[in-house]
């Protein structure tokens, strides 16, 4: 912080941007966790007994965003609005999830973070769970030809390496692709398998195995950290990890770390994971100069339920007893969910001598909002038509505040249901979940649901009735920024 404060000072009316365009480019590191819930890191939950020393770490050493959301409460928007700053809901998929086989979902003119900043002189790098489609090469007969290299995938949209699985760990095709072709064909029939080891019967391929993909994929992020650190150019990774999303299966070595079955184990995997790639940065030299970000793409799949037995005595059932273990904390719902549980996610940002260490930040911020941030982080604009749903919070991690606040925030379900956010208030355009929780409901079905998530985080009291002029102020907001425009809501209490 001392150093950004005196640069401030010296730059005087030159202003901010400036002081941003003379400062060294630092390397980016997005780490995204996949279904990791709010209530999973041991720092957001005192209660958790699930140890996180690593996560902990990073937020001790960086800023923790406590009121953090994906764009969406499951993986494949929350992965095109984390790249493209934009609401998924604007592209053709609507609702729900892609498969392996999928279509390209991010068309090829659009650009991506990752294309922003190798315009931008950086070297850009993804490892892990893609999720976003990819063109497949087909034979004659309609068969994908695993022998030729995909046509759209991370190379087309501005990363210089990739190294990914197409979906999801429980999608097929299970294969790993570098640079848009396969390391090995899928020759292996992999057969369907139930919770907590659930897969979906799919051709795999031979160096494929789901208990140690997890470490594979480190190799590769860390040997691109360590590569790249030699370089003089700054480079971005982003990191999408295959955990703790099923199928929950941690590696042996990390099995029994916890009384809390299978998924607890996998959550100690993943921040061991984390920590090996900051272990890394460390001895490369580069962590003074790094930009980290960890979140997740949404909240955990685990149920909060009173039942017996419950995943710690039977690891078949996806639920805890409240006792045991909380995965989404105190928070309504789970991943899929339009309650806070499937959106609301840990969201921790460290970068040496800029952001101060075991800083907290209120502010209400959108996974979205990260391309605007780089944007802003090297003085530079985003292109015109890009990134419409990103705003800046480059501000909160240098202590100042921001030029204006950040207009609402969409929050959008599995299911397709809306809710917009402003201030304290929060309004569900529909009547249920929208997600996995009874009564899912329907989008823009009636009644609607207020909240104010100030006073009421669990989302317990609906308020609709004793507050109708903030339900339809919010209400015309939502409707507004779905049709592309961004409504002043400065005089909403």
């Amino acid at each position: 912080m001392k150093r950004v404060l005196l640069c401030f000072a010296a730059a005087g009316a030159i202003g901010a941007a400036n002081v941003h365009a003379a400062a060294e480019r630092p390397n980016i590191v997005v780490i995204l966790a996949d279904d990791m819930g709010y209530g999973d890191p041991h720092i957001l939950n005192p209660e958790s007994k699930i140890p996180t020393p690593n996560l902990d770490r990073l937020a001790r050493q960086g800023m923790t965003f406590t009121d953090a959301h994906t764009p969406a409460a499951v993986c494949t928007p929350t992965r095109y609005g984390l790249l493209t700053g934009r609401y998924c809901w604007r592209s053709r998929l609507k609702r729900g999830v892609l498969f392996g086989y999928s279509e390209p979902l991010i068309e090829k003119a659009r650009p991506t973070i990752a294309s922003f900043l190798k315009r931008h002189g950086y070297y850009t790098g993804v490892v892990g769970k893609w999720h976003l489609g990819l063109g497949w090469v087909k034979d004659k007969q309609g068969k994908v030809d695993f022998a030729q290299s995909v046509t759209h995938g991370p190379n087309e949209l501005g990363f210089d390496f990739s190294y990914i699985v197409p979906a999801s760990m429980d999608m097929s095709p299970y294969v790993y692709l570098c640079n848009g072709r396969a390391t090995a064909l899928p020759t292996l029939d992999q057969p369907r398998t139930p919770f907590p080891a659930y897969r979906r019967a799919g051709p795999r391929a031979p160096d494929f195995n789901f208990d140690q993909a997890l470490d594979h994929l480190l190799g590769q992020a860390c040997g691109f950290i360590k590569r790249r650190a030699k370089e003089k150019t700054p480079f971005f990774l982003y990191f999408a990890l295959t955990a703790p999303h099923k199928p929950c299966l941690p590696h042996p070595r990390f099995r029994g770390r916890t009384r809390l079955g299978p998924y607890g184990d996998f959550v100690v995997q993943v921040d061991w994971t984390v920590g090996q790639v900051l272990q890394t940065l460390d001895e490369c030299g580069a962590a003074d100069n790094t930009l980290v970000v960890y979140t997740s793409d949404n909240g955990s799949y685990m149920y909060r339920r009173a039942v017996r037995p419950d995943h710690v005595e039977d690891p078949s059932v996806q639920a805890y007893r409240p006792e045991h273990h909380k995965a989404n904390g105190n928070l309504r719902g789970t991943k899929a969910d339009i309650w806070e549980g499937g959106h609301r996610v840990p969201f921790f940002v460290r970068w040496p001598g800029h952001v101060e260490a075991g800083a907290r930040a209120s502010a209400t911020v959108c996974l979205t909002d990260l391309f605007a941030t780089f944007a802003d982080l090297l003085d530079a604009t985003v292109p015109d038509g890009a990134a419409e749903d990103s705003f800046s919070f480059l501000p909160y991690l240098e202590g100042r505040p921001p030029r204006a606040p950040r207009p609402p925030v969409i929050h959008h379900s599995g299911g397709g249901m809306f809710a917009v956010r402003w201030k304290q208030w929060k309004l569900v355009l529909g009547n249920g979940s929208g997600g996995r929780e009874k009564p899912r409901g329907k989008p823009f079905a009636r009644p609607y649901t207020l909240f104010d998530v100030a006073r009421d985080l669990g989302e317990q009291h609906n308020l609709v009735d004793q507050y109708p002029e903030v339900a339809e102020t919010l209400e015309k907001a939502c409707i507004e920024i779905i049709d592309g425009k961004y409504p002043d809501l400065g005089s909403l209490p």
